[in-house]
């Protein structure tokens, strides 16, 4: 089964309410690994619940609308998907707990061709139900390997499918502005499971090794989240109010445990920033974007 264009870019999602606890909170800056260092006051505000803040990229697990891809209707070959990049922008700190709705979309199906894929563009808002203020817009590129070539059907959709998204800033090839490492716990993506994506191949080692890896490997919104701990450690002295977006694009898988070292290049209050996993010196995240104030 093939993509529908116009079935797809209509899909219909409800909206998602969640509630969420100040525990809630402190267990998804848990599971990135936040206060590994119990005397670092500053990490501390993040996993206690005096003066607790919360962590900006929370804001990924917060009123998602579930595997939907995986329904038959979609016509995506969801055995065959990668979480290609991720974008997050901040429009005021996220409350440290309440109730939230998620309004998801799809904002662009992207025809690479018949033997190259194709991208899903999903768009989400995510509000906060008591006043209906915006807190975070974000964006999720997923790759769809087995779904090239849609647009080569007649009447499905224009040739190609729509635009792309601008493509991302490359990594400068000078030398880093700054880094800052950060360990990942070995139990790091049992935790961040109980927050969101259940996935046994973050848990099962015979559902690992069947995906072809030798043990269970980190959620990449994990990594994402310690890449933005390291820029809100660097650059925004841990005030969340200060980082206001937040986007990259995956391209390798971390095992729990490993350290990540986040390298960043600062331009004004623009950042460009990319994340490798020192154990192996391999980037994990590349062409990484950031506003800070």
């Amino acid at each position: 089964m093939a993509i529908e264009y116009a079935k797809l870019k209509a899909w219909s999602f409800r909206d998602v309410e969640q509630s969420y606890s100040e525990k809630d909170s402190m267990l998804y800056a848990l599971g990135l690994g936040v206060g590994y260092d119990p005397m670092d006051e500053q990490q501390l505000s993040f996993v206690y619940e005096k003066n607790l803040k919360v962590l900006p990229t929370m804001a990924v697990v917060l009123g998602y609308p579930g595997f939907w891809m995986k329904d038959p209707a979609s016509g995506i070959d969801w055995v065959r998907i990668v979480h290609g990049e991720q974008f997050l922008r901040l429009h005021r700190p996220l409350p440290a707990a309440g109730t939230v709705v998620g309004r998801s979309r799809i904002r662009a199906l992207v025809d690479k061709g018949r033997d190259k894929g194709a991208l899903v563009v999903q768009e989400r808002s995510l509000h906060d139900k008591t006043s209906g203020e915006l807190l975070a817009t974000l964006e999720h590129v997923t790759f769809c390997r087995g779904n090239g070539g849609f647009s080569e059907v007649p009447n499905n959709g224009p040739k190609g499918g729509d635009p792309a998204p601008p493509a991302k800033p490359a990594t400068p090839e000078s030398a880093p502005d700054a880094t800052c490492d950060l360990p990942t716990l070995p139990q790091a993506a049992l935790i961040y499971r109980l927050c969101a994506d259940p996935n046994p191949l973050h848990a099962e080692p015979a559902v690992a090794k069947a995906a072809g890896f030798p043990r269970p490997i980190l959620h990449g919104l994990v990594t994402y989240g310690v890449a933005g701990h390291a820029i809100l450690k660097t650059y925004c002295d841990y005030d969340p109010s200060r980082l206001k977006s937040l986007g990259v694009r995956f391209s390798a898988p971390v095992f729990p445990g490993e350290t990540i070292r986040t390298e960043m290049w600062r331009r004004g209050n623009a950042l460009q920033f990319r994340a490798r996993v020192l154990e192996r010196d391999l980037i994990v995240l590349s062409h990484g974007t950031a506003e800070v104030d």
